[in-house]
């Protein structure tokens, strides 16, 4: 048997492309409970996002790559173009190393987002409710797991901005200190602005108004955001109440004039304003900067921070690319004792039975000792198994995938009367 994945990514094809690759996980579940029909899948998870779309199997060596994608072809509705250069296909120590990487977030679109950790995990849950993992893919995908949360754990990956709508949340910590509590008023209804509300609620933000020309959009992303919508008209008062304004409409001209500003910051009697503008061309007239009490930031100032945090995350990229080499060495191992796997346990079950029977009868001929003594004796029984076991086990695993292992293994079992 063999580990293959096939699929495509954002690096193979555009996203004109990925979408018609993409499979609602309704879909999936119903491949994945069928799957066992196929003669040359023996296990299967399917990992479908908006990035990517695989499908992770176990097969016969030598299986051709087009077995699994005639099979993931055939979960989707229409019949998209297929070019050989949309695709990859990985096996083995490859295959290993790829999973690893993309549940560490190294293979992302953006290196060090959070999502497809948990895209992957629920990717593998999905695949095990329907039955349709073993042991083999078991393990790959504890193992990635794990090597993805000890990625972030481990390294500063997830740490920095590396797009300008959460660098507007970094900067507006690092000069108020923390966001929580705080009010947003965010002009402009648009993708980078719904962006960027919905990063700084995610650091706690208090109330959240969005001021735009056309109201009905305000509303729209207000109702997404449970947010409040203010008609253009009456965008000072918002300004009046908040403690940061964000701008990205889009408008040829300035929205917030440093007229416009003057009343506003008098309205607010001196209380200090931070507003950055996200917009190209800019919605506030940069000579407002010389207001007192407002703290002006344009999209050169977080770009200046991506560029610097994406430097940052390049070289905890390096430290993870190691941490994932490790990780995959260690499962190349597990997976290498897996064809001597049931012997052992056969080994191992039957010397624990003879071990607690053993134990059992030392403990009736020794009535009133404590706790201690007791787990002394136990703990002293375990090491001794242990330590007759480990060589005929090493041995084993030594001969596991060579033309040894057939014999090995009959000895084992012989020797042991397993």
């Amino acid at each position: 048997m063999e580990l293959f994945v096939w699929g495509l990514n954002h690096k193979t094809v555009p996203v004109s492309v990925r979408e018609q690759f993409s499979v609602p996980p309704e879909r999936i579940r119903t491949a994945l409970s069928q799957s066992g029909q196929y003669q040359t899948i023996h296990e299967a998870v399917i990992l479908s996002t908006c990035n990517r779309s695989e499908i992770y199997a176990v097969c016969p060596e030598g299986t051709p790559a087009r077995v699994l994608q005639d099979f993931f072809l055939s979960l989707l509705n229409g019949k998209p173009e297929i070019r050989p250069d949309y695709f990859y296909t990985y096996t083995g120590r490859d295959c290993i190393v790829h999973l690893l990487r993309v549940a560490s977030s190294l293979d992302s679109q953006i290196i060090g987002e959070g999502q497809i950790l948990s895209q992957v995990k629920q990717a593998y849950l999905l695949a095990h409710d329907c039955g349709a993992t073993g042991i083999v893919l078991n393990l790959l995908f504890h193992q990635a797991i794990a090597t993805g949360k000890r990625v972030r754990t481990d390294t500063h990956i997830a740490y920095n901005a590396v797009s300008v709508s959460y660098a507007a949340v970094q900067l507006a910590e690092h000069l108020l200190g923390d966001v929580t509590g705080k009010t947003l008023l965010l002009f402009g209804a648009g993708q980078m602005a719904e962006l960027a509300a919905r990063n700084f609620l995610g650091k706690g933000l208090k109330k959240l108004y969005i001021v735009n020309r056309h109201i009905e959009r305000a509303q729209k992303l207000a109702s997404l955001l449970s947010g409040t919508a203010v008609h253009y008209q009456k965008g000072n008062e918002a300004a009046a109440r908040a403690d940061i304004i964000v701008t990205s409409t889009g408008a040829p001209h300035y929205v917030l004039t440093e007229e416009r500003l003057a009343a506003i910051m008098k309205a607010r009697k001196g209380r200090p304003l931070l507003l950055i503008d996200i917009a190209v061309p800019r919605d506030i007239e940069p000579s407002a900067a010389d207001l007192p009490g407002i703290s002006l930031y344009n999209i050169d100032d977080l770009t200046t921070t991506v560029a610097e945090n994406e430097q940052s995350r390049q070289r905890e990229a390096a430290l993870a690319g190691t941490i994932v080499q490790e990780e995959a060495e260690e499962l190349l191992q597990r997976f290498r004792y897996l064809p001597v796997r049931p012997a052992l346990l056969r080994l191992s079950e039957k010397a624990e039975q003879a071990r607690k029977r053993e134990f059992r009868r030392a403990m009736n001929k020794l009535p009133g000792l404590t706790d201690e003594q007791y787990r002394i004796i136990e703990n002293m029984t375990h090491m001794i198994v242990r330590k007759l076991l480990r060589d005929p086990m090493m041995q084993t695993v030594g001969a596991a995938r060579t033309d040894k292992e057939e014999e090995t293994v009959r000895s084992l079992s012989d020797f042991f009367k397993l």
